[in-house]
C-alpha cells in the first residue's frame, strides 16, 4: 500500500478509512474553495494531455496483445477531443453555483421552532468502472464540488490511464489545499478481492456507482453492502405509433446512437404497429444499413422479410451496446408498454406518435426513468442548455431514479430552529 497522495491504493479499507477523514473536512468547505478546486484540477489535465494520452497508448497496446473485445478497446480509448469534452466539463463544473447548503422548506414544522433543510454531502463515494478513463476525473469533479470523497476503482486494461489522471487531479488538489485523500485511486486486481473488500465497507462508504457492461454492475450489486446506485446502457425501446412519422423514427434512431464513447441512450429495439406498412420498414432498414447499423426482426418479421436475421427471445432483454436495431410487431399500444415494461432496461424509452393521448398514455404507463415523446434519447454528459453536468443514467427506484447530477450526490439535512421553550 502507498501512504502518500499521488500513489495506487492496494489496501481498500485503509483508502476507505482516509477518504472518511477527508471527507468531514471537505464537507464543510466553502463552496468558492470546492469551485477553485474543480477548476484547478480541469487545468492540472489541460497540462498533462501529453503524459495522459502515452499512458492511454500503453494500455490500448497491452489489452490489443490481450485480444481484448473491441468495445472495451474503443470505451478505453482517449483522444485529445475525448480529453477536450472532459476538461471542459471540469471548467463548467467549476463554474457552476454550489449545489450544497440550499435552503428548502420542510414538510412539517413544530411548536415554537422552525424548521428547515439543507443539501449536505453524502460523504464517501465509491466509482467502480470499466475502461473509460476519463470518467474517473468526471466522477471526481462532481464529487469535489458536491463535497464528497471519492475512491476510484478502474479497470485493468486502464490502469496507466487511470493513474496518470489520478495524478494530475491529486496535484491540483493539494495545490488548492484541499485534503488530499478526498480523492484516491485503488489498484485494479484480477481477482476481484479488492472489489469485494471495498464495497463491503458501508461503515464508511455511503454510495456505490458501478459504471459498464450490465454483468458488471450486477455483480457488484450482489457485493456490496453500501448502497448502490446502479447505472444503465443500451436496451432503450422505441415504440413507433401508426401515426408516426418515418423520417422521426429514422432521426432518432439515429441520433441516439451518437453518445460517444458510450451509448448510453441508444435506441436498440423498436416495436412497430401491425397496421404499419412494410414499404416504410423496408425503407429505413436500408436507411439504417447505409449508416452501418445491423437489423435484425422478431419471428413474424424474420418469415416474411428472408433477409432479415432473427433475434433470439434472450436479446429483448440485453442491451447490444453496438450498432444493432431490433425489430418487433405488437397489436397496440398497450401492448407495447407492457412489453417495454417487462423488457426494457428501465431507463429510457421513447415514442414516435402525432396523437397526444397515445403520448400521455405511453409516458404515464412506461414504468422507466425517462420517457421522450418525439424526442431523441441521446444521451449528454454536458448539455448546452442548463446548469447540469451528468456522469450517467440510473435506472432504479432507490436513492435517486434518472440522470445523475449534483444533486444526485447530495443528501438533505433536517435543521429545527427553537427558542428555547420547550
Amino acid at each position: 500500500m502507498t501512504d502518500n497522495a499521488f500513489g495506487v491504493n492496494m489496501e481498500p479499507i485503509a483508502t476507505v478509512e482516509r477518504a472518511y477523514r477527508a471527507s468531514l473536512k471537505l464537507g464543510i468547505t466553502k463552496g468558492v474553495d470546492r469551485s477553485r478546486a474543480v477548476l484547478a484540477m480541469a487545468q492540472a489535465l489541460q497540462n498533462s494531455v501529453n503524459d495522459i494520452l502515452e499512458a492511454n497508448t500503453l494500455d490500448l497496446e497491452a489489452s490489443r496483445e490481450m485480444a481484448v473485445p473491441d468495445l472495451i478497446l474503443d470505451w478505453l480509448k482517449l483522444t485529445p477531443e475525448r480529453l477536450q469534452a472532459t476538461i471542459e466539463i471540469l471548467e463548467r463544473l467549476g463554474e457552476l453555483p454550489d449545489p450544497l447548503r440550499r435552503v428548502r422548506n420542510a414538510d412539517y414544522q413544530l411548536q415554537d421552532s422552525q424548521t428547515y433543510c439543507q443539501l449536505m454531502p453524502l460523504g464517501v463515494i465509491a466509482l467502480i468502472y470499466e475502461a473509460f478513463p476519463q470518467l474517473g476525473a468526471i466522477a471526481a469533479g462532481l464529487c469535489i464540488k458536491t463535497g464528497n470523497s471519492l475512491i476510484l476503482r478502474g479497470s485493468s486494461e486502464a490502469s496507466n490511464s487511470n493513474a496518470a489522471i489520478a495524478y494530475a487531479l491529486q496535484s491540483a488538489l493539494e495545490e488548492v489545499e484541499i485534503p488530499a485523500d478526498s480523492l484516491q485511486l485503488l489498484a485494479a486486481d484480477s481477482g476481484g478481492t479488492i472489489v469485494r473488500d471495498l464495497v463491503t465497507q458501508d461503515r464508511y462508504i455511503n454510495l456505490v456507482i458501478p459504471y459498464g457492461r450490465p454483468s458488471m454492475v450486477q455483480q457488484i450489486m450482489r457485493q456490496s453492502t453500501a448502497p448502490v446506485l446502479k447505472t444503465a446502457m443500451g436496451n432503450c425501446y422505441l415504440y413507433w405509433s401508426v401515426s408516426g412519422g418515418l423520417e422521426m423514427v429514422r432521426s432518432m434512431i439515429l441520433d441516439s446512437h451518437q453518445s460517444q464513447p458510450d451509448p448510453v441512450n441508444a435506441i436498440e429495439k423498436v416495436l412497430i404497429h401491425r397496421s404499419s406498412q412494410p414499404s416504410a420498414l423496408v425503407t429505413l432498414w436500408n436507411s439504417l444499413k447505409e449508416k452501418g447499423f445491423e437489423i435484425r426482426g422478431d419471428a413474424e418479421l424474420a418469415q416474411a422479410f428472408t433477409d432479415l436475421k432473427l433475434a433470439a427471445d434472450s436479446e429483448w432483454n440485453q442491451s447490444y451496446l453496438k450498432k444493432v436495431v431490433a425489430f418487433k410487431i405488437v397489436d397496440s399500444l398497450e401492448a407495447a408498454i407492457n412489453w417495454i415494461n417487462q423488457h426494457s432496461s428501465g431507463h429510457a424509452d421513447c415514442i414516435v406518435t402525432e396523437s397526444y393521448q397515445e403520448s400521455r398514455y405511453f409516458a404515464l404507463g412506461v414504468n422507466s426513468a425517462s420517457t421522450y415523446i418525439n424526442a431523441s434519447s441521446r444521451f449528454s454528459r454536458n448539455p448546452s442548455r442548463g446548469d447540469s453536468v451528468f456522469l450517467g443514467m440510473s435506472n432504479q427506484k432507490g436513492h435517486r431514479r434518472g440522470l445523475i447530477s449534483l444533486e444526485t450526490l447530495t443528501t438533505v439535512k433536517h435543521i429545527v430552529q427553537g427558542n428555547g421553550r420547550l
